[in-house]
């Protein structure tokens, strides 16, 4: 989960185009910040965390809307679009039928706590369907997490792509030069999911799956938090990076990467 939020910061201050697509930059600046795909990530553990790794379907999605509203509105100003801005203050909050890549950045933590992919895959989708129930939405989370799952597991890059081919979809046939030339700035699952795939994909380790995003430029934060996300799976996630990435984070969003890791440690 903790690829995730590097990804996330790492990538914050290259986004909506910002960047000039090149591998060569500087990891962490005064620029870079965390933003609502860090916040949400923290959202999405705290309320698993909570209700135990058994918990049904009612209980779960219970527990994710009152913790994705309380850091909403801890947060209001992390970079939500409007209409979950607009679910996170509502009274009575339902699903919007949003097909946004917010499903996918938020899901790292259920890549790792379960111990199966059907039951990974299962809880991904609760945690889609609360707000982003399209099916492009949920695809978007069920995807990401099994990457996840498939990497923790020692799958190989061939294998999980496979997968990601034959269980969603995508198409993973485009290489990064294939897809930099007119990539842009977009939010939506479909134009998201295959290019952060192939970002890890084609990368050989951590820090040049978040180099290969910065290549092909786009929604750089939420792509760095999928991508990064599965490639803390595969290799884990060096520790200077980790420190640096830590002068970046809230007390409180440390103390829920802190308690993710210690559960997950606890499982091994």
């Amino acid at each position: 989960m903790f690829g995730a939020i590097i990804g996330d910061i790492v990538g914050s201050r290259f986004e909506f185009d910002r960047g000039n697509k090149s591998r060569e930059f500087e990891l962490f600046t005064s620029e870079c910040d965390y933003t609502d795909d860090s916040v949400m990530t923290v959202a999405v553990a705290e309320a698993l965390l909570d209700v135990g790794k058994d918990a049904d379907e009612a209980t779960v999605k219970a527990a994710l809307i009152k913790s994705l509203k309380k850091w909403g509105q801890k947060y209001p100003y992390a970079g939500y679009g409007a209409k979950f801005i607009g679910w996170v203050l509502s009274d009575d909050p339902e699903p919007y039928g949003s097909y946004g890549n917010g499903s996918g950045m938020r899901v790292s933590s259920v890549g790792w706590l379960y111990d199966t992919i059907e039951r990974t895959r299962e809880v991904a989708r609760w945690t889609a369907e609360i707000t982003h129930n399209h099916p492009e939405g949920i695809k978007g989370a069920e995807s990401t997490a099994s990457a996840i799952f498939m990497a923790r597991n020692r799958a190989s890059k061939e294998e999980i792509k496979k997968y990601l081919e034959d269980e969603f979809g995508y198409d993973l046939s485009r290489t990064l030069d294939d897809i930099r030339p007119d990539y842009e700035h977009v939010e939506d699952c479909m134009h998201t999911m295959p290019e952060a795939f192939t970002c890890f994909l084609e990368a050989d380790s951590y820090e040049s799956t978040l180099r290969n995003v910065m290549y092909i430029g786009g929604d750089t934060d939420t792509l760095c938090a999928i991508a990064g996300a599965i490639a803390e799976a595969f290799w884990t996630t060096p520790a200077d990076i980790v420190k640096k990435a830590e002068e970046f984070i809230p007390e409180d969003i440390m103390e829920i990467i802190k308690r993710f890791s210690a559960e997950i440690i606890a499982m091994i």
